[in-house]
């Protein structure tokens, strides 16, 4: 009689599922959150909290490519997006906080705080229209 090997499990597991095909999966392995979405170059953050505001992001100006941005800077849908959108975008870099993205804005911290609210308001709105249309 033969056995056959299980399948190898991953270490992997979703943690949040959006439309669209884009996730948030927790790496137990080394401990970080990856966003993907189709199209989109692998990216990953040390917080789940930098990653689900990514994801925001991300459906607040309808997608984006990420792909040599170290070469070109912010991808230019944030940037045109507005100052709260770019505010978020940079809310997820791992070198940036609430204290200098304030900084950079000339505004305060709770400034910054209601910025992202919005981005995060309008990314909810964009996923549910994708559902209510039946798209996702």
């Amino acid at each position: 009689m033969s056995t056959s090997d299980p399948a190898p499990e991953t270490a992997d597991r979703v943690v949040e599922e959006y439309v669209l095909d884009v996730r948030i999966v927790d790496d137990d392995t080394d401990e970080r959150y990856r966003f993907e979405a189709p199209e989109h170059t692998d990216i990953a953050f040390d917080s789940l909290t930098d990653a689900r505001l990514y994801a925001d992001v991300y459906f607040d100006v309808n997608g984006f490519v990420e792909e040599g941005t170290g070469e070109r800077g912010v991808p230019p849908e944030v940037v045109q997006a507005g100052k709260d959108t770019l505010a978020a975008y940079l809310m997820t870099l791992p070198w940036a906080d609430r204290d200098w993205v304030a900084s950079f804005f000339g505004s305060t911290p709770t400034e910054i705080e209601r910025y992202l609210t919005w981005v995060r308001d309008r990314a909810d709105e964009v996923r549910t229209e994708v559902k209510t249309h039946g798209l996702d």
